[in-house]
């Protein structure tokens, strides 16, 4: 096991303007969880989870103790924007999450536009978005932004990409989810903008962080194709870093990709990518 980094938990994967975290559910994953995010924790980044119901909560209490730092998690566990019962289960399980939240120290609970399985996939598929589903899911966002108001943390509503990896999604793109994000317009309710799917579903990556640079909550990274570590793909990843830090982008950045190869080795490109 490696040695545990010595930097402060409140400075952890901190590197010039932004702060660096990576998915434990995408790296070192022929190990346990734990022994995930101790490696994480000596590579000196913040670990993001998603489903919390598959962890062991007490083992993450005590990582936590020893020195990790918790970027984000996943907001909920059922439900929807839309239907009146997948809304009741999004609110009940997004006020369960909340209480996790809490326990871990974790600032940011991620949402998408409908429930999701353990591929995925959307567990009620949407071809056509109606108009009176916006007005349904505003609304229900509204009422999550309150939740997070409440307990002081932020839901971050993620956008996807239908085209590869999460086909029938509703509010897949970014700017579907910007768009929600505006609406409601709350400071507990921002956007996790993921550049891996704009990239797949609507590009102009830049210029897409600029318009949602008031409304960002987290930027998530990886390359196309492939969804590993920046450099392995067709993005431009050291241009959109120097982008972000010329516009003023101060927050999170984290790696939500695999390990092309040496998971370590992975975390330090990903990190020497934002350096600037």
């Amino acid at each position: 096991m490696p040695e545990v980094a010595t930097t402060l938990a409140t400075d952890r994967g901190r590197v010039g303007p932004f702060t660096l975290a990576v998915s434990s559910e995408m790296v070192f994953v022929d190990l346990p969880v734990a022994e995930r995010v101790r490696r994480l924790t000596a590579l000196d980044v913040q670990v993001e989870i998603w489903d919390w119901t598959r962890h062991d909560l007490d083992t993450l209490e005590r990582l936590r103790d020893e020195g990790a730092v918790y970027s984000s998690m996943t907001g909920y566990v059922i439900g929807g924007l839309v239907d009146p019962d997948a809304v009741g289960d999004l609110l009940a399980s997004a006020a369960r999450s909340v209480e996790v939240a809490k326990r871990l120290g974790i600032p940011r609970l991620n949402l998408h536009g409908t429930g999701l399985d353990s591929q995925g996939l959307p567990v009620v598929p949407v071809e056509t978005v109606t108009g009176p589903m916006w007005v349904a899911a505003v609304r229900t966002l509204e009422r999550i932004a309150q939740l997070g108001e409440q307990h002081d943390v932020t839901f971050v509503l993620e956008n996807l990409n239908t085209a590869v990896d999460h086909p029938g999604v509703p509010f897949a793109r970014a700017a579907d989810c910007l768009g929600l994000v505006q609406a409601v317009n709350k400071p507990h309710l921002r956007l996790m903008l993921d550049l891996y799917h704009a990239q797949i579903g609507e590009g102009n990556l830049i210029e897409l962080c600029r318009r949602a640079l008031p409304w960002i909550g987290e930027i998530q990274v990886a390359d196309v194709p492939g969804r590993c570590e920046p450099g392995t793909g067709e993005i431009a990843y050291p241009a959109v870093a120097k982008a972000l830090n010329e516009m003023g982008y101060a927050g999170t950045v984290g790696l939500e990709g695999f390990a092309s190869d040496d998971p370590e080795q992975a975390v330090r490109r990903f990190r020497d990518v934002f350096t600037v």
